[in-house]
């Protein structure tokens, strides 16, 4: 059904809400004082260090706790730290799981846990209760086997669903091709690594690296001190101390961070994703920034006019001027511990992806040799102080600041002078800084994509009259020669076999033309969503449909329906009539079943490329449509479909699988369909075949 696909990504946005941008630019100067009160610590015997900061605004209280070790090498157990966090909170020695929930939720708390720390917040009344059991689950977990082997299915499908997610993979090889796999930010968890990990070894990452050595605990809010700091003392004054972490860490250790090699020259690394509906572009170089040096506040204002936001040059470059994408942004870090990443980036369509990586250069180029204008030294700066003094506001950063200027061996006053710092910054500053971070000369250019399509014009990428070279590497991050993009394609095989083939395999035309009805039923799982729909399709010969989506609760989510004259899309409490094309485009449909009716003349085959696994045909249908089919089965895959809406270009692909036979019809139980980083999957629970349904139905 035409552009079902268009209006279930939007319903997904709208049940997991979309954010709204302001754009707005508060005056520059001058900058305002900044009230950060210096908290009252002491070091316990533990070796903990303890802050509290006062403040009777509001009724409400809140704890932080940082575990600050340096980067852990995981090796064969990557995932450790990850599922012991998962499993910390979920009950302790002195309340189970269900209880403590119980009693947070009556409280109208909020308590997390990681391998790294926790935190906890309440109103100031229960705080004494709550700085409690934070206490209690953050020192006496219950590391039980069901909560271990529930984390544990719960990691293990999240790899499974990341192995087709662009996204991730981009994520992952990106990091692998920064860092290397032996170092501690290279790592990246496994199924073969997840399903190593035994509750003993959690226990044993817990026992050896949550410890009060190099732990920070910040208390803010309407407290009392003296009465919160007996209290403390009280809960945590058995928190034994562990060996020196630091040991640990030495050069030639079993734990040595070692220092990320350099890239020697300007690259571009392909990642191919046969399957994926746009590509995702990275630059990114690594850079040696820690928060105490002297252009910390110079690298910030130039990665804030480079690409920080939606006011950026890359952000106007690729979204507004060239429309290349949505969106394209760019961040800078910082590290005490190992080298840090400047990365700029974007997901675009593959029509354009090596357009979108020329202009990221042409901006990094830019920013090294033309001076910031004065009007973009000032926005960026007043844009830095409207968020600066907002995030004042929020307990967490408070406590973020207090524990920086600890762990970072910072100055007391160094964030009262922030906002004096930045506003020092000059034009010359923000050109040497970008000169120094934003590294042209030996930064990877990463692509993750469908290689048939880009790679032609990727081969044509040049930087300074020069090719820039490509590398190739797998979805792991291991280096592999060029692949095969196009296989050959026999003489024999043309679009009006495929077809044939297809309706053959399925159960012939004979059978297929039989069928004047198909209705199917269907669990509906949406990502971020705190439910799962149900839908209800029901298609008529020849170009009747309906699709109903419902959750029993909520009652009906959206429906669509196409009578074989006009349609209407009903969501949200509107009705939406269909559009002039979208009217034709369903008027065309002649059957139930296209293969049989399409003329084979009009269309080509693109291609035969290898999609996970598989070799599958690609025929072009229109400009905006495209078929695969397996070259074995001859069976339907994939559709790759291109729609617009609000003057944007959305690439969709529905992937097809799980084939069962209904009443002598070969049909798929399972749809997923893909758009961006978002996935909508049908489970078919039901078909029926010929089911007498009147056309008054799809009014």
């Amino acid at each position: 059904m035409k552009k079902i696909l268009l209006n279930l990504v939007f319903l997904t946005f709208y049940i997991t809400l979309t954010a709204q941008v302001d754009r707005s630019i508060p005056d520059a100067d001058p900058a305002p004082q900044i009230n950060f009160e210096d908290p009252i610590s002491f070091e316990m015997k533990n070796g903990m260090k303890v802050m509290f900061i006062e403040n009777h605004k509001l009724p409400r209280a809140s704890v932080n706790l940082l575990i600050d070790n340096p980067p852990i090498i995981e090796g064969e157990l990557n995932g450790v730290g990850y599922i012991t966090g998962g499993i910390m909170g979920k009950g302790n020695s002195f309340q189970n799981k269900d209880s403590l929930n119980e009693e947070v939720d009556f409280m109208g708390a909020r308590m997390n846990f990681s391998s790294q720390g926790g935190s906890a917040s309440s109103l100031s009344r229960y705080f004494e209760r709550v700085l409690t059991m934070f206490s209690q689950g953050a020192l006496f977990p219950d590391f039980s086997k069901e909560e271990f082997n529930q984390e544990k299915n719960i990691f293990l499908d999240n790899i499974k669903n990341d192995e087709k997610n662009t996204v991730s993979i981009a994520r992952r090889v990106e990091n692998v091709l920064a860092y290397g796999v032996d170092h501690p930010y290279g790592e990246f968890i496994t199924k073969e690594s997840m399903e190593k990990i035994e509750l003993k070894d959690a226990i044993k990452f817990y026992d050896d690296y949550f410890k009060p050595n190099n732990a920070y605990l910040v208390i803010i809010g309407d407290i009392d001190v003296k009465k919160t700091k007996k209290l403390v003392k009280k809960l945590f004054g058995k928190w034994k101390k562990g060996k020196d972490l630091d040991e640990k860490f030495l050069e030639g250790s079993a734990n040595e961070i070692k220092e990320p090699a350099q890239q020697q020259e300007l690259t571009i690394n392909l990642i191919d994703m046969p399957n994926s509906a746009n590509s995702e572009i990275t630059f990114q170089n690594l850079v040696d920034l820690k928060m105490i040096d002297e252009d910390y506040y110079s690298a910030l204002i130039a990665n804030r006019i480079f690409g920080a936001g939606p006011e950026s040059r890359l952000f106007n470059n690729i979204r507004e001027d060239k429309g290349y994408a949505y969106g394209a942004y760019s961040s800078i870090g910082d590290d005490k511990y190992s080298k840090a990443k400047f990365r700029a980036s974007t997901s675009t369509r593959s029509q354009v992806t090596d357009s979108a990586l020329v202009e990221i250069i042409k901006e990094i180029n830019k920013i090294h040799k033309i001076p910031v204008s004065a009007e973009e030294l000032k926005n960026a700066k007043a844009k830095y102080l409207g968020e600066f003094v907002l995030a004042m506001e929020r307990p967490s950063t408070i406590a973020n600041y207090a524990i920086n200027i600890e762990s970072n061996d910072l100055e007391s006053d160094y964030y009262k002078k922030f906002l004096a710092n930045i506003n020092a910054v000059t034009a010359k500053d923000v050109q040497e800084a970008a000169n120094k971070y934003f590294s042209l000369k030996n930064a990877q250019l990463v692509v993750t994509g469908k290689g048939s399509e880009i790679i032609d014009n990727l081969e044509k990428v040049s930087f300074e009259n020069k090719i820039i070279p490509i590398s190739y590497f797998d979805k792991y991050g291991n280096s592999i020669e060029k692949p095969i993009f196009n296989k050959e394609i026999s003489s024999e095989v043309n679009v009006k076999s495929i077809f044939l083939n297809y309706v053959n395999a399925i159960g012939g035309a004979d059978v297929l033309n039989k069928v004047k009805s198909i209705s199917t039923s269907a669990s509906v799982k949406i990502p971020n969503a705190p439910f799962s729909p149900k839908a209800e399709i029901k298609q008529k010969h020849p170009n009747l449909n309906s699709l109903v989506m419902s959750v029993e609760s909520m009652g009906t989510l959206m429906s669509q329906k196409f009578d074989g004259e006009n349609g209407y899309t009903e969501q949200m409490g509107q009705k939406i009539p269909f559009e002039k094309d979208q009217i034709n485009s369903e008027k065309e449909k002649l059957g139930l079943f296209e293969e049989i009716y399409l003329d084979p003349n009009k269309m080509e085959i693109i291609s035969l490329n290898k999609v996970e696994g598989k070799d599958l045909y690609k025929i072009k249908i229109n400009e905006k449509t495209y078929r695969y089919y397996d070259a074995k089965s001859y069976l339907l895959i994939m559709k790759e479909e291109t729609s617009s809406q609000a003057g944007n270009e959305i690439k969709s692909i529905t992937k097809y699988s799980n084939y069962k036979q209904i009443e002598g019809v070969l049909l798929p139980h399972k749809r997923e369909i893909v758009s961006g980083p978002q996935t909508i999957v049908f489970e078919i629970t039901s078909i029926k075949l010929n089911e007498e349904i009147d056309d008054s139905f799809f009014k």
